[in-house]
């Protein structure tokens, strides 16, 4: 199972347009999952129309319609593995033991929220990983996003893809 995960599109305010990379991974993926900060109604519904399967959650910056829309927390068992997608998680120190208490029966946590990729494991196995952002580098040297393959309970093939700034929207 092909998996794309990304978070903090920020459209219209922090890019006129989704990165042609990122479309066309939303294209090859079987599941989508969004850790949130759409911003844009527009931009659930195109991801809603091109992706096979959506898993997706409200982020700090969404409005009432996106929240209405979208849970805070969604979870969903993928290839044998169970996610859940949130869109913060609160500070870098302590996240890996923080998550694993508020997640006790997941394998995978996608989030979003600092816009900074990031790829650990927790001491009990739940594995954290944050895609960065298609569209906001912040101070990062790259906007990013993830791809990966879920089955037979195991992940495999997690890649942070980086998108140039020629590509970017």
């Amino acid at each position: 199972m092909r998996l794309l995960l990304t978070s903090d599109t920020h459209l219209p305010t922090r890019a006129r347009r989704l990165p042609p990379p990122l479309l066309a991974a939303i294209d090859d993926a079987d599941v989508v999952l969004h850790a949130g900060d759409w911003t844009d109604v527009a931009t659930l519904e195109l991801f809603t129309a091109r992706a096979r399967r959506l898993i997706a959650v409200h982020g700090n910056n969404d409005g009432p319609e996106l929240r209405a829309r979208l849970p805070e927390t969604a979870h969903a068992e993928l290839g044998g593995l169970r996610f859940a997608v949130v869109h913060e998680t609160g500070p870098a120190r302590g996240r890996e033991s923080r998550c694993a208490e508020r997640f006790p029966s997941t394998d995978v946590l996608v989030f979003g929220h600092s816009h900074i990729p990031w790829d650990t494991t927790a001491p009990g196995g739940l594995r954290l990983l944050n895609p960065g952002s298609p569209t906001d580098r912040r101070r990062q040297p790259y906007r990013t996003y993830v791809t990966a393959s879920a089955a037979d309970g195991r992940l495999t093939a997690v890649t942070l893809h980086r998108i140039e700034a020629a590509e970017a929207g």
